[in-house]
């Protein structure tokens, strides 16, 4: 589960009104609760309590992950920021799927602290998948492309 998915799970929280919510999906569970929730007592008649009900459904393949791990190599994030594919929002992205890179080439920047951090590829490869969306926070050690070594 990625941190902008439970960015999303805390503003539909906000949005139902829920003090907290529990997520449990196999090898995960996440709980989430607003912090200075309180019940607040009165001495007026007791109203019927309804509850909103919100069901979410995250599909995770985490043996996908595995195999596709196995055969290539995550480079992965050294450093807590913000993640670019470009150097400039108008500009193309350093690389796609299906790219070939060599050893030292620049494959996204993250930012940290305004200052602009080229990450390079580890070794030479093909783009077999990117793992963090453009402009997205990424921390320290999050697997950033998964690179296939030819």
């Amino acid at each position: 589960m990625q941190i902008n998915e439970i960015k999303e799970l805390a503003m539909l929280m906000n949005s139902a009104g829920l003090s907290d919510i529990e997520l449990k999906i196999p090898g995960m569970e996440i709980k989430l609760k607003k912090q200075g929730a309180f019940v607040q007592m009165t001495s007026t008649p007791a109203v019927e309590e309804t509850k909103e009900q919100v069901q979410i459904h995250i599909e995770s393949k985490p043996e996908a992950k595995v195999t596709k791990a196995l055969n290539g190599k995550e480079v992965k994030s050294p450093i807590v920021g913000t993640f670019y594919s470009s150097p400039s929002p108008d500009s193309p992205a350093y690389v796609k799927v299906g790219d070939t890179v060599k050893k030292g080439d620049v494959l996204c920047i993250i930012e940290a602290m305004k200052m602009m951090n080229e990450i390079e590829a580890e070794l030479d490869g093909k783009i077999v998948e990117i793992l963090v969306a453009n402009e997205s926070a990424v921390e320290f050690g999050q697997p950033l492309f998964l690179i296939e070594g030819v």
